[in-house]
């Protein structure tokens, strides 16, 4: 009888509450721990953290809470930018050991994208911790993907701790076929109003792992008080160059940037708030972007004077807007060899070449973004199949 009650009180806490925020605090599925360990209790347990991966209210990792816990963990899976988010972008992330706790530490970013079957061969379950900030392109779920496939491949249970989004809005362009990258592996929009746990519910009910239509053994542990749409302002920054709240609310519009000859601010104390190019033409806020540690060690435009705009007290309450981007081109004065210096990455950002050739064609950002609203409409009405929580009071 207790061992049926502890699998209904399981099941319960998994679905989640429901209560509106502020009713009761937030609660993270990290610090639903008397879940969590009931989960993982006699498992061999691989981990796919990094430095978001902490319950705020006891400012304690996931790792040394579970082996506080007397939780077997066997490994560590890191994602880009490492376990502590200290690599920078697209550096390779090398195996190593956690000094603190000894337990050892596989890169899945670099070469190896995906656990192999021998890195899961002596586990039972992995866990999955990270703070995503929403954007199809950040590749914190690209890995989420490639570890939900691994562990269906292996018959692996894989266990997700739910965290908030905080650019939480469906909008954009949705990736189209012929444009998957590790920036847009599934056909999502470039902002998908999903947590991490219901974006693997997607993942595995759309059949969209190479397996299928083999799923992985998916369970969601949600958090408690947590409404779509209720603003969250992460404790720790989720990668080098995402530093505050203004640069994660900026970056979904600023990454677009990253194709051109623009500087989004790398190598700065503020990333994805500033952008400028070496010509004083773009504008009267200057800035240098230099080797900085920690931040970009090689960044664009690296020690050249940038003139541009500074956003860092922009009143931008997110979401994603094309009028930063096609201002710049306008000063460019449509020089696509300048402003669309790769357009292949241009294109894998969008998921799409459209919005490179209506931006070249002259369409604004009103008629550009009418022609993704049938495809917004129809992702809509397959999001609501994954929901873990209330959706936005205002959703259609």
């Amino acid at each position: 009888m207790k061992q049926i009650l502890r699998s209904l009180l399981i099941l319960v806490c998994l679905i989640g509450g429901g209560h509106v925020q502020g009713e009761t605090p937030l609660r993270l599925g990290a610090e639903r721990m008397e879940i969590v360990t009931q989960l993982l209790r006699d498992k061999r347990v691989g981990l796919v953290v990094n430095q978001t991966s902490i319950l705020e209210k006891r400012q304690v990792h996931l790792l040394d809470t579970l082996l506080a816990a007397g939780i077997d963990v066997r490994k560590v899976f890191a994602p880009e930018h490492g376990f502590r988010g200290t690599a920078d972008a697209g550096e390779a992330v090398e195996d190593s050991k956690d000094l603190k706790t000894g337990v050892p530490i596989i890169s899945i970013y670099g070469k190896n994208k995906k656990p192999s079957p021998e890195q899961l061969g002596d586990l039972d379950a992995v866990v999955f911790d990270i703070q995503d900030v929403g954007a199809r392109f950040y590749t914190y779920i690209s890995t989420l993907h490639y570890v939900m496939e691994a562990c269906a491949e292996q018959d692996k249970e894989l266990i997700v701790l739910d965290r908030p989004n905080p650019n939480d809005f469906v909008d954009g362009p949705i990736r189209e076929e012929g444009y998957e990258s590790f920036v847009s592996l599934d056909p999502l929009p470039l902002l998908h109003g999903l947590t991490v746990g219901e974006l693997a519910r997607m993942i595995n009910g759309e059949g969209w792992l190479a397996c299928a239509p083999d799923t992985c053994r998916l369970q969601v542990v949600a958090m408690e008080n947590w409404t779509h749409g209720d603003p969250y302002w992460l404790p720790v920054k989720p990668s080098p160059n995402l530093p505050n709240d203004q640069a994660i609310r900026l970056y979904p519009s600023l990454c677009f940037f990253e194709a051109t000859k623009v500087s989004v601010g790398r190598g700065t104390y503020y990333p994805f708030q500033v952008l400028g190019f070496p010509d004083p033409k773009y504008g009267d806020f200057s800035f240098t972007p230099t080797s900085l540690p920690g931040f970009d060690t090689n960044p664009l435009q690296k020690d050249k004077r940038c003139y541009g705009v500074d956003l860092r007290e922009y009143p931008f309450e997110g979401g994603l807007t094309l009028r930063f981007f096609l201002a710049f081109y306008e000063k460019a004065g449509k020089d696509q060899a300048f402003f669309f210096a790769r357009p292949r990455w241009f294109d894998l950002l969008a998921g799409t070449k459209q919005l490179r050739l209506q931006i070249i064609k002259g369409l604004t950002e009103e008629e550009i973004r009418a022609t993704w609203q049938p495809g917004l409409e129809r992702y809509k009405a397959m999001r609501k199949k994954y929901l873990l929580y209330p959706d936005y009071p205002t959703a259609s």
